[in-house]
């Protein structure tokens, strides 16, 4: 990777002199990265055959819910359908010692990059190289609702301005993980860390804006954000509530209002992407819906107020992409975690 820009440590420690873990990651990895394009996958996100984890999986029913029932105002099922359930998938990795208080990765649009993520788990938990070790963190990967865009039950979710998000994660999702029977016989002392830094999501699309708008909302929850070819556009709901004062969804943060730069700096450590053909790379500022606009402005936006982050373009390459992903998730992660010590 060729570094490009560097970006400033934000000192924290008056933020954090209640919690059990202090935040001193360095400044080590922050900055803007170019890749591409070409692309290989990074042996760290292969099975070297270390030993496994162990998976589980269980179901939630959206009319159980008291934050995303599937019944909200602003949906069209007839348009878009509704999921009755959503599916949650649980990776504990071979490294986590039952009893002790497990930081965790929420992984949206479930199963998402699990099946990588787990493999970085198995190779870099053992990590002899205290530079590339991870911590045994939880991966909790949960099902979007259903369907995408406006007026969709997944769009509701994630492209919403507000802490609706954070809230089922924190009040329903992750209780529902703590209480499962078969995560309770496998590890009868099962426990998830409550400090906020032990806490992050990631995701991509409207995912990757969704992990960003559950920190920028909720710091208190969950601090360590990761979110590829984000969804910084204008997608929320044209009838939602949240319109009245966030009238341009997720363009707020880096244009319009621009939070990032006139908001209050957050405790929050935080990696964006951006590819170099994404979605609707073309479109006029007037659409709010450039994501190639939208990921460059919130990289020097966070860049400018200072945040603890971490910025990737990659050349060539689509939304989404895949050869993204294999191509930089190890150093993402690795980067992430910096400075936990829970």
């Amino acid at each position: 990777m060729k570094l490009f820009l560097s970006l400033a440590f934000i000192s924290i420690g008056s933020l954090l002199a209640a919690e059990p873990s202090t935040e001193n990651p360095g400044k080590e990895g922050n900055g803007a990265f170019e890749v591409g394009p070409e692309y290989r996958i990074d042996p760290d996100l292969t099975d070297k055959g270390n030993a496994k984890g162990r998976k589980f999986e269980f179901t939630m029913k959206l009319a159980d819910s008291k934050v995303f029932d599937g019944k909200d105002t602003t949906l069209e099922p007839d348009k878009k359908k509704v999921n009755t359930e959503r599916k949650i998938t649980v990776y504990v990795p071979a490294a986590y010692k039952d009893g002790t208080k497990a930081p965790l990765l929420v992984i949206h649009d479930g199963p998402g990059q699990l099946k990588l993520i787990s493999h970085a788990l198995d190779n870099l938990t053992i990590s002899k190289d205290p530079k590339r070790k991870l911590p045994a963190f939880v991966c909790i990967a949960v099902q979007n609702g259903g369907n995408d865009g406006k007026n969709s039950q997944r769009g509701l979710e994630y492209d919403t301005m507000s802490d609706r998000l954070a809230r089922f994660i924190h009040d329903e999702v992750l209780p529902a993980v703590l209480a499962n029977a078969e995560i309770r016989a496998a590890y009868p002392k099962f426990a998830l860390t409550e400090n906020p830094w032990g806490r992050a999501v990631m995701g991509c699309s409207s995912g990757g804006a969704a992990a960003l708008t559950m920190g920028w909302f909720r710091p208190d929850w969950f601090r360590r954000i990761i979110a590829y070819s984000g969804t910084f556009v204008d997608q929320q709901d044209d009838d939602a509530p949240e319109e009245a004062k966030l009238p341009l969804g997720a363009w707020e943060y880096h244009s319009g209002m621009k939070l990032i730069e006139t908001g209050e700096r957050k405790p929050l450590r935080i990696f964006t992407h951006v590819s170099e053909n994404d979605n609707r790379s073309n479109d006029p500022e007037e659409t709010y819906h450039n994501w190639v606009m939208a990921g460059m402005r919130t990289n020097v936006a966070l860049d400018k107020k200072g945040y603890d982050h971490r910025y990737v373009f990659s050349k060539k390459s689509g939304h989404c992409d895949k050869r993204v992903f294999e191509h930089t998730l190890a150093d993402t992660l690795v980067w992430l975690w910096r400075g936990w010590e829970g």
